[in-house]
């Protein structure tokens, strides 16, 4: 018994030191998605109708998955439904920004299964009455001792060296026109979690690292947001 014992307690050490943590998928280039022609995208008018209602989604790289979230679609991109960053009071903080008349996320049963354009995402709008479309994607980069790890890179769990492990996050967003696919304007703000030497020991408390700092990147994305969208309302409410 004492060489089967030995073996399993070797087992044990093994496997846990092979623990490991996935990164999350990658971020949508929001230009990307806009498959218009030059010609086309420069032919593009607004179509003011303000006070404007406020549709949101979030998208990130085809087949997008992190260790809390999957994504919805097939194509060039596609959709995170769940909202994990999106809070209700954030909701509410934007419909008090002027000449907003609602705010609505748009859920799955709206969306359709191929995505390949924003023009496919402004019809999902439309079917919720929305004016502009607010479209956003996070990019997410892991760097552990001086390595920076790509979307979808494996992470090896366990005790740190040292303290230079950090994540980032980006937040960058999209104001368009559903009916006309006119771009408004962008916005873009960045959030760094660092001390994740603590964390290090399992998926989960590696990825509430991740969530805190994403979470940070949307905090500090709003404000940017209602300062284009002043902007946009200085300019069209007659």
């Amino acid at each position: 018994m004492k060489p089967l014992k030995a073996l399993l307690c070797a087992l044990v050490i093994f496997c846990s030191g092979c623990a490991s943590y996935v990164t999350p998928g990658g971020p949508v280039r929001l230009a990307d998605i806009n498959r218009a022609d030059v010609a086309e995208v420069a032919s593009r008018k607004p179509s003011p109708n303000f006070p404007a209602r406020l549709a949101i989604i979030r998208v990130q790289a085809p087949q997008y998955k992190s260790y809390t979230s999957d994504s919805w679609g097939t194509g060039r991109f596609s959709v995170v439904t769940t909202q994990e960053l999106l809070a209700e009071e954030q909701i509410q903080g934007m419909e008090k920004w002027s000449s907003v008349a609602g705010v609505a996320p748009i859920n799955r049963l709206l969306l359709p299964p191929n995505l390949d354009s924003l023009d496919d995402l402004r019809v999902s709008a439309a079917k919720v009455q929305a004016d502009i479309l607010l479209v956003y994607t996070i990019d997410t980069s892991f760097r552990v001792q001086g390595r920076v790890y790509a979307p979808l890179s494996i992470l090896s769990l366990g005790s740190m060296p040292d303290r230079d492990a950090h994540i980032t996050a980006t937040a960058s967003a999209l104001f368009t026109d559903v009916r006309t696919g006119f771009v408004y304007g962008l916005s873009e703000a960045t959030a760094k979690t660092v001390g994740l030497t603590n964390v290090w020991g399992s998926s989960s408390t590696v990825d509430l690292k991740r969530v805190e700092a994403e979470q940070e990147s949307f905090k500090l994305l709003i404000p940017q947001l209602e300062k284009t969208w002043a902007g946009i309302a200085r300019q069209y409410v007659k």
